[in-house]
Parts: structure tokens; C-alpha cells; sequence
């Protein structure tokens, strides 16, 4: 008779995460306006490589960019919904297709030239040891931006664990590109690049991190109630997985 030892593992994985970081960064551009997130999610994982999952944040970006007409509500929660399947392939290769969805939580009314901030978006990423390219490709209208399906990023990543320390440095370089007519008519690019150095340090289980971004992004990311999203800034956060 076989002990409980002896029972094979579950393919099942079932993650949850918590955490806080003094600015919230997106693609380089600030989405609480400079301001502290507290931040969430739970995953779920398939020994087959299928996975799924939510995280969400505190915003502010909707109604500091002035994309919600006046008194018709507010949006200050992002919820992003997801699955997709990774796997590995040939010696050191990864690869990862999926889905996304950002939802911006609440009842609102665009403003005139505005569209509703939920964006989905398909991806795909390709590794390789510490290297990682990925792309995602926006479809329908992206963020507050209409008729704007195509709008893509392209993402270089590089993470490196430095070995019986607990610290990853890690490196990225990405590339927000506007697709539509209506991104075209704006009298200040939407496209930017932004860049990214950081490091984390594992403290037996608690991650605490240190990140500073920049982009080349224009004035179109400075808004009289938020600032400048897309300056150069630091950020420190601390996440807890259990």
C-alpha cells in the first residue's frame, strides 16, 4: 500500500501576491501620478503550461488626464484579467502567448474625444536564459485613446540572479507605438520609448525592490493635475507571494 508520501504532485498551482510600491511605473509612465499603489493578484498555474489569473492597483491616470467628463463618476482601480500558455523548448528557450485584459473599475462617462480606458490585448514573448522579447498588440481602442487597434509594444528584458546572494539585477528597454487615426491627429506624439534598471533583493520571502525609469515621452504625458508621467523616477516597492 502506498503512503500519502508517495501520491503524486498536483499539476494544480495556486499563487497569491500582495505588495506596495511608492510610484506606480507602467510601460514608463506614471499611472497614479506619481503617487504611492498597494497592489494584488492571485494566479493560477497548469503543469501543462496553461495559466490564468488577476491583479490589481490603485489608479489615478483616468481622471487626471481629464478623460472623464465632469460629474459623471470616477475610475480609480485597474483589474487586469489574463491567461495564456508557457512552456520551454530546445536548451534554454522559453516561450509565452497569452491574453490581457485591463479594466478600470468604476462608473463613468468619457469625455469628448475620449474613449473608455479598458484595453485588451494579445502577446507573445520569446526567452532565453536571462533574455526575454516580448510583443503585445493592442486590439480595439487602446486606454482612453479611440480607434486605436494595432497600437503595440515591444519589450527587451534582461533579469540576472547574482548567485547565493538573493539579489536579480535586471534591465529593459521598451516601445509604446500608436496606431489610428486619432492618435495621428494629436498635436504631441503618444509613442515613446522608456527605459528601466533595477534591482531586488529576497528577504526570506518578503521582495523589496528598487527601480528607476525614464522615457523620451512627450508633453502629451503632462497634465495640470498629474504632472509629468513619463519623467525620470525612482521607486521603491515590496512584494509578498504566498
Amino acid at each position: 500500500m502506498a503512503m500519502a508520501d508517495d501520491a503524486p504532485a498536483s499539476p494544480h498551482t495556486v499563487t497569491a501576491n500582495v505588495g506596495f510600491t511608492t510610484d506606480y511605473i507602467w510601460r514608463g509612465i506614471a499611472q497614479t501620478s506619481h503617487n504611492p499603489a498597494v497592489q494584488g493578484g492571485i494566479d493560477y498555474a497548469h503543469a501543462s503550461g496553461l495559466y490564468a489569473g488577476a491583479w490589481g492597483s490603485n489608479v489615478s491616470w483616468i481622471a487626471d488626464s481629464g478623460a472623464i467628463a465632469a460629474g459623471t463618476g470616477n475610475a480609480t482601480m485597474e483589474l487586469d484579467t489574463y491567461f495564456g500558455f508557457k512552456n520551454s523548448f530546445a536548451q534554454d528557450f522559453t516561450y509565452d502567448i497569452g491574453f490581457i485584459r485591463y479594466n478600470y473599475l468604476g462608473s463613468y462617462t468619457a469625455a469628448a474625444g475620449f474613449a473608455k480606458a479598458d484595453t485588451d490585448e494579445i502577446y507573445g514573448a520569446i526567452g532565453y536564459k536571462w533574455f526575454t522579447a516580448k510583443y503585445s498588440y493592442g486590439l480595439g481602442q487602446f486606454l482612453t485613446v479611440p480607434g486605436a487597434s494595432g497600437t503595440s509594444y515591444l519589450d527587451l528584458a534582461a533579469s540576472y540572479p547574482i548567485a547565493d546572494s538573493g539579489f536579480t539585477v535586471a534591465a529593459h528597454v521598451g516601445k509604446q507605438t500608436y496606431k489610428g487615426a486619432a492618435a495621428a491627429a494629436f498635436v504631441n506624439t503618444a509613442t515613446y520609448t522608456d527605459y528601466k534598471l533595477g534591482v531586488t533583493k529576497d528577504l526570506s520571502g518578503y521582495v523589496l525592490g528598487l527601480a528607476y525609469t525614464s522615457t523620451n515621452a512627450s508633453p502629451f504625458y503632462t497634465y495640470p493635475a498629474g504632472g509629468n508621467w513619463g519623467k525620470s523616477t525612482a521607486a521603491l516597492s515590496l512584494t509578498h507571494a504566498f
